[in-house]
């Protein structure tokens, strides 16, 4: 019999450890999918039912084949499909007549080959959905669970038994990590190959092995994630209860499309993840070795109380590349106490360095380096180790070896890596640490890289919980944004004027600089003694958005006559340049005094929702990049300030060389209002604030250029 989840069922509990699985498409020939699927069931030791079916054959590996599930002599939980592309809509309505519950569609031929295979997998997807079906696939190359035991798959091999759940959206990776987990004898708790994934995603598997009971990390490889929001929902679910960690292919902008506003162009095709990871409290790898190098940290140390890392070397070089190392991804070189520091002294020749790293130079032996080595990690102020070794002739690293294994019991509390360089030389003493349950890692980088993720992960679990709601905000008139939108549709626009934008804007309570729309000069000049002069006036047309090229802008009128004379010369500068623009007029605009510049929007990711952007401004946006970002779905208002706080915005804003400091909480404020917008209204795609004029303390935020395109 199958064993049970140890922590009660999860949704998925049924497929991992079935009380029986139906091989359809198995097969006696080696060489096919059906027989190494069967042949990888029995040999994993799988205790459930197992039904071969294939109306060909009698028997197959030694079990009793059967020629449809209708004549299994049991309920059939789970089917493994391995039959040609053809024939699987009839075995898969087969399996929903007959009471299946779960399916693992090997068989490929889908939406991967093109668009007729497209077709079919949504044909498929119905089905199984008829159904009330769970699917795996297809296109895959199945799953295993180590602690069922069931290898359900075709993979060369069945892994370890371990803690480590292992997804992968490609077969191959799969099938390559998997041999070189044997090689190097890491275990794991399940792997899943999700193929297509047109039913189960990996947010599906994602919460089942959090569930399961003995995942005590769970690593991804995607190319993609199909459901942005069950994603985000899924992880604020499992909160910070079991680190994820993902590799996340195809981080290049050759795919992202091109954007009117300079959110959308600075939000590249990845960056929506990269926020989305890091709201989500996910640790994003950068490659295969760092993936499984933040593994073997979770599932062997403790998470540090902070972030500051002692370091233990008997050479310089190593440690200076360490310390590079520690600051380059966030750490800190811990501060050792006066005490540490004065042992370290009294023993130590007078060569070595005392302070962090501390080293106890070339010609030390084990003796000297366990003694700085029990005092370093005894030190109140360190919250984890790094040992590192290069092997000079006059030190044993077997015996360096052990004396961390048994140091390290002293304190079980604290996290301990290892870096031994040395190759052959240090092999043995390697693996006796790893051993050990130490990581040890042939280049000091490595080592960094885990202590960085169990330090990001601890910061993660200390952070508030994620608030999954809008963020609320007053003064708000709904239905007057509602109907600005609903004009612009209604006359087959997609890019709002400037009237409508800075009406928007004072719908949601954002302050907008005095404006109106002249379609005439003596309107014009009416709407400048209005507001008072000075004004600036400006092209209003859709099909322009960059109105500086031709003129289409004018400062500093102070009069009338300015006011008429730049009236008629701005519309005719306008013809000229785009004679089939549709010319809505002139916008009229108060002309105020000059703020700190900044910039906010949203730009509409495909996967995730509105991304919030916030920034310096006006002229600075491209050239310095200084921006933040935050997916505005689930934002809360402490993540609205770390926003801007993370900005280099934020320095002159608190007050630069003299400088008053400027209204921060009216900043957060528009902030928050245009994520709330952002979220009420899915069909903003972009949005932008350019510049926005931060003022003195207590006197507000006035947003001059606004520009809103909708979906199409």
């Amino acid at each position: 019999m199958a064993q049970a989840s140890q922590s009660g069922p999860s949704h998925l509990r049924g497929m991992f450890a079935p009380q029986s699985v139906a091989v359809v498409g198995a097969s006696r020939s080696q060489g096919k999918i059906g027989h190494s699927i069967l042949k990888n069931i029995i040999d994993s030791a799988y205790g459930g039912a197992l039904y071969p079916v294939n109306p060909r054959e009698d028997e197959i590996l030694g079990r009793r084949s059967y020629p449809s599930l209708a004549a299994c002599p049991g309920p059939v939980e789970l089917a493994v499909i391995a039959v040609p592309a053809p024939a699987v809509p009839a075995v898969v309505e087969d399996c929903g007549r007959h009471g299946v519950r779960y399916l693992v569609v090997i068989t490929a031929g889908y939406k991967e080959v093109g668009t007729e295979g497209l077709t079919r997998e949504k044909d498929l997807l119905a089905l199984v959905r008829r159904y009330g079906m769970k699917m795996l696939g297809p296109n895959c190359l199945g799953l295993m669970d180590t602690h069922t035991p069931l290898n359900a798959s075709f993979a060369a091999g069945f892994p370890l038994k371990g803690e480590i759940a292992f997804l992968s959206q490609s077969g191959a990776v799969c099938a390559a990590i998997l041999d070189w987990s044997l090689s190097v004898g890491l275990g794991f708790s399940k792997f899943v190959s999700l193929g297509n994934k047109a039913d189960l995603t990996e947010v599906d598997f994602i919460r089942e092995a959090a569930e399961d009971g003995y995942s005590k990390v769970i690593l991804c490889y995607v190319e993609d994630v199909v459901d942005g929001q069950g994603f985000m929902d899924t992880v604020a679910a499992i909160g910070a209860g079991t680190p994820i960690v993902i590799l996340k292919a195809g981080a290049s902008q050759a795919g992202a499309r091109a954007a009117s506003s300079h959110t959308g162009a600075l939000a590249g095709s990845d960056l929506a993840y990269d926020v989305a990871f890091h709201q989500a409290g996910v640790l994003r790898a950068r490659t295969m070795e760092e993936l499984f190098d933040l593994a073997i940290a979770f599932t062997t140390q403790p998470l540090p109380a902070g972030d500051r890392v002692a370091i233990v070397t008997n050479s310089g070089g190593p440690g200076i590349i360490a310390t590079d190392a520690i600051e380059a991804r966030g750490l800190k070189m811990a501060e050792l106490t006066r005490e540490t520091v004065e042992h370290l002294r009294q023993e130590l020749p007078p060569t070595a360095s005392f302070y962090n790293p501390v080293d106890v130079i070339g010609d030390a032996d084990d003796h000297r380096y366990d003694f700085a080595f029990r005092h370093v990690l005894a030190d109140p102020g360190v919250d984890s180790v790094l040992c590192m070794l290069t092997r000079p002739a006059v030190i044993d690293p077997m015996l360096v070896a052990g004396s961390i294994i048994a140091r390290r019991r002293e304190h079980p509390a604290k996290p301990v890596v290892a870096a031994f360089l040395g190759g052959d030389n240090v092999a043995a003493a390697t693996r006796e640490l790893i051993a050990a349950g130490i990581p040890c890692f042939n280049f000091p980088e490595r080592a960094v890289t885990a202590l960085s993720g169990l330090a990001r992960f601890q910061a993660f679990r200390r952070r508030a919980p994620r608030a999954d709601r809008t963020i609320a905000v007053e003064g708000v008139d709904r239905e007057g944004a509602a109907a600005i939108l609903a004009g612009a549709r209604e006359d087959r626009r997609v890019v709002l004027l400037a009237d409508e934008s800075a009406a928007l804007m004072r719908a949601y309570g954002i302050p907008v600089v005095p404006s109106g729309l002249a379609t005439g000069a003596e309107q014009a000049v009416a709407l400048a003694e209005q507001f008072g002069y000075p004004v600036v006036l400006k092209v209003a047309s859709p099909q322009i958005l960059h109105k500086t090229d031709f003129g289409g802008v004018r400062l500093n009128l102070e009069t009338s006559s300015e006011v008429t004379d730049a009236f008629f010369e701005i519309v005719d500068g306008a013809r000229r340049y785009q004679p089939r623009a549709a010319i809505h007029g002139v916008e009229v605009q108060k002309m105020m005094r000059v703020g700190i510049e900044l910039i906010m929007g949203v730009s509409r990711d495909v996967h995730f929702g509105p991304l919030l952007m916030f920034g310096l401004g006006g002229i600075y946006v491209n050239l310095l990049k200084d921006v933040s970002f935050r997916l505005a779905r689930g934002a809360t208002w402490e993540e609205i300030e770390a926003m801007v706080s993370e900005t280099k915005a934020y320095a002159l804003l608190r007050g630069y060389r003299g400088k008053p400091p400027a209204d921060v909480d009216a900043v957060i404020d528009v902030l928050g209002r245009v994520a709330a917008l952002a979220q009420e209204f899915p069909g903003i795609a972009e949005l932008d604030i350019n510049p926005l004029f931060a003022y003195e303390r207590g006197e507000g935020v006035c947003a001059l250029d606004v520009k809103v395109t909708l979906s199409e």
